[in-house]
C-alpha cells in the first residue's frame, strides 16, 4: 500500500494538493489549526492513494512524503 504523509506544523493550507489529487483523498482539515494557524492538509481513505506524487510535485513548501509500494 502506498503512503502519504503530511509536517502538518508547515502545511500552509494552500489547498494545491487538494486540487491535484485524482483520487480526491485529501482534504483541508477544518477541525485542526496547526503551529502557523493554517488548517493543514491530510489524507482520509489512505488504501485509495496510487502514489503519483502530484500532491508532493505541487507542495510550494515540500511537506509531502510519498512512499510507493513496488
Amino acid at each position: 500500500m502506498n503512503r502519504v504523509t503530511f509536517d502538518k506544523n508547515l502545511c500552509k493550507g494552500c489547498g494545491l494538493c487538494v486540487d491535484v489529487c485524482p483520487k480526491k483523498i485529501i482534504f483541508l482539515n477544518k477541525d485542526e489549526i496547526n503551529s502557523k494557524g493554517y488548517h493543514p492538509a491530510t489524507v482520509i481513505e489512505t488504501e485509495k492513494c496510487i502514489g503519483c506524487a502530484m500532491c508532493a510535485t505541487m507542495c510550494p513548501d515540500i511537506v509531502i512524503t510519498v512512499e510507493k509500494n513496488v
